[in-house]
């Protein structure tokens, strides 16, 4: 399974616009235009598709857990090293 075909289970399953894809990515400061969503989900022999890497899938899943769950409070974070 590609990460185009997991992106839109996700969409379908969770009803999202692409305009609700967009704003979810701003929410990690991963920006894509709307055209650029649109391209994720069309057929891979259209001419206009595009395949979303790893990095638009996890940016996808940390600002869909920040959308569902609300920003984590301050103190809460995780530390890193």
């Amino acid at each position: 399974m590609s990460n185009n075909d997991i992106l839109k289970k996700l969409r379908v399953a969770l009803k999202l616009r692409d305009t609700d894809i967009v704003k979810i990515l701003r929410l990690v400061d991963f920006h894509m235009t709307l055209p650029e969503v649109n391209a994720l989900f069309r057929k891979e022999d259209h001419p206009n598709y595009k395949e979303a890497g790893d990095q638009v899938l996890r940016n996808f899943l940390n600002g869909l857990v920040i959308h569902l769950r609300g920003p984590m409070p301050p103190g809460k974070q995780e530390r890193k090293g």
